[in-house]
């Protein structure tokens, strides 16, 4: 049975794991950072970077010591080498590469988006390619046909902000603190989704991509009138957010009339009323749904050990970089007004 030591830094949750080849996460420890960051309503990277620097090495000793097994045990070490904040990428990649050396286990070097791509094959083991993939997270938010590990064809992507993004500065808007998805979430329980009337970008629109910046930017608008209350507008938003989505994802899936399942993976992933239109979209196309449990929606070392498993046999060399950008799929042509984040 093989054993990977995986390693997460890209954002603002400090993670390492430990998983085997028969999907059981043997260890796992997660550090979030979320009382740094709220007093700014969002992610400062110096202030992650710096954490991420504090706390991996107790971290990864401990996930070791609850597994009761030593470097040597291990028959790869994963981590994430980008996308994400480059400060705190670089962290977890020169851990990575330090341990690596200093145990002559195989480096590999996981691109983030494909430990998400990836992680419902770890809760499921019924789950196989080829897939129809939805990654919406706080920085991504795409469509793609997975074929297997490596192996991404790009539908669609954002335009403008990811989904995730939107809903972290709707929460900023509303004041609802800071970390913002789950915040928008809670309180829309409370709201009514056709309260405010909001935009839907790119709904009816030929072409599968995403827009989100109108709807944030009507958001602000609909609170600077003082005439909603927050609970509604935050209903309000989540639904047209969901409506775009569910939009979105029914034009992409008429490309991959072979697919027969629908895959959500992401932080995103974890808001039950954004899994529950899925599910829908899902049945009403004849396919089968799967997402991975909540806590391995949001970002997690054990995802990122698992994509090691996924590829074990393969090396990375110790002189690899992090990288900031790393696209799944490096041949997808550039869509209209995308940037970077493509």
């Amino acid at each position: 049975m093989a054993l990977v030591l995986g390693i997460e830094s890209s954002c603002d949750e400090t993670a390492a794991a430990l998983v085997d080849s028969d999907r059981r996460i043997v260890a796992q420890r997660i550090a979030s950072q979320d009382a740094e960051h709220a007093p700014y309503g969002g992610v400062v990277p110096e202030i992650a970077a710096r954490a991420h620097a504090e706390r991996l090495a107790p971290m990864i000793a401990g996930v070791l010591e609850d597994a009761g097994v030593t470097l040597a045990d291990c028959d790869a070490i994963a981590a994430t080498a980008g996308p994400g904040l480059i400060g705190g990428v670089m962290v977890g990649l020169v851990s990575a590469k330090a341990l690596a050396m200093a145990s002559d286990t195989p480096l590999i070097a996981i691109n983030h988006l494909e430990g998400h791509a990836l992680s419902p094959r770890l809760a499921d083991e019924t789950i196989a390619f080829p897939y129809a993939l939805l990654l919406v997270s706080g920085g991504h938010c795409q469509i793609l046909r997975v074929d297997g590990v490596g192996q991404y064809r790009r539908l669609a992507t954002t335009i403008d902000d990811a989904l995730g993004e939107a809903f972290d500065k709707t929460a900023k808007i509303l004041g609802l603190g800071f970390p913002g998805g789950p915040a928008v979430e809670r309180i829309a329980r409370e709201g009514d989704v056709k309260a405010v009337p909001l935009p839907r970008p790119m709904v009816g629109s030929g072409e599968p991509h995403f827009s989100f910046a109108g709807l944030k930017s009507a958001v602000l608008r609909a609170h600077e009138t003082g005439a909603h209350k927050v609970a509604d507008i935050a209903a309000s938003f989540q639904q047209a957010a969901i409506d775009c989505v569910v939009d979105r994802l029914q034009v992409a899936l008429a490309e991959m009339d072979d697919v027969d399942t629908l895959v959500v993976a992401g932080g995103v992933a974890a808001n039950a009323s954004v899994r529950a239109a899925l599910e829908k979209v899902a049945a009403d196309n004849g396919m089968r749904f799967a997402a991975p449990p909540p806590k391995l929606c949001t970002d997690n070392a054990a995802m990122i050990a698992w994509a090691g498993i996924e590829r074990l046999g393969q090396s990375d060399p110790l002189d690899i970089s992090a990288r900031p950008r790393w696209p799944l799929d490096p041949e997808a042509e550039p869509v209209r007004g995308a940037g970077v984040k493509a």
